[in-house]
């Protein structure tokens, strides 16, 4: 009888026992897979000869995953960290000489100039990227946010000089009409949406209790 124990940790087992190569994705994540999916104006029943829509997605998909909006904002002069307005400080104004830009600083935010005529999904459909079929919890949507580096300090005063913005791996949780604002949480280094007790963020972090 001995000889048919089974060990404690049996799946620890089997984790160990690679046969060869595969091609399931080992990467863990915390989004749902449809969530990478882009959105596409296709027929899901094409003639022959013309390009099927699970071809087509994958091309965007591939496509879309180069693309960096940092890389794309720098290529055409602009500085991310200088996109979020701040404090005036009349003290420490630049020059003309200093500065090839007008010497007034931005004052304006972002959301003055945006502009949702070309989005290709309102935000009830981004955040419903989330739901797996045959499930009911809604997972995180990947995205890119302009944040500070240092948290505790952004929290307190988003528009202190001493802050630096760049855009973040975030997960999206979810959407507020009334102020039309995303609920985003910074990915972890392993890309993972977690709480401070290393759960997964369901439903844009709503637990029981509120």
């Amino acid at each position: 009888v001995t000889t048919f124990k089974m060990p404690e940790e049996f799946g620890s087992v089997l984790d160990k026992q690679v046969i060869g190569p595969t091609t399931e994705n080992l990467i863990k994540s915390d989004f749902p897979v449809q969530s990478f999916k882009p959105k596409v104006q296709i027929a899901f029943q094409t003639l022959p000869g013309q390009c099927p829509r699970k071809i087509e997605v994958e091309r965007r998909r591939r496509l879309y995953l180069t693309f960096d909006i940092a890389q794309l904002l720098a290529s055409k002069g602009i500085d991310s960290d200088q996109l979020m307005p701040r404090h005036h400080n009349p003290d420490n104004m630049p020059t003309i000489e200093e500065k090839k830009d007008p010497v007034f600083p931005i004052y304006l935010p972002l959301k003055i100039f945006d502009n949702d005529g070309y989005d290709c999904r309102t935000p009830e459909e981004w955040i419903s990227l989330g739901l797996e079929p045959g499930s009911h919890d809604r997972k995180p949507v990947p995205g890119k946010a302009l944040l500070p580096t240092d948290d505790v300090l952004g929290h307190e005063d988003p528009k202190s000089q001493k802050l630096i913005y760049k855009w973040i791996d975030v997960g999206v949780l979810d959407y507020d009409k009334e102020t039309e604002l995303y609920l985003v949480h910074k990915t972890d280094k392993n890309g993972l949406v977690r709480d401070e007790e290393g759960r997964p963020i369901l439903n844009g972090g709503i637990t029981p209790q509120g």
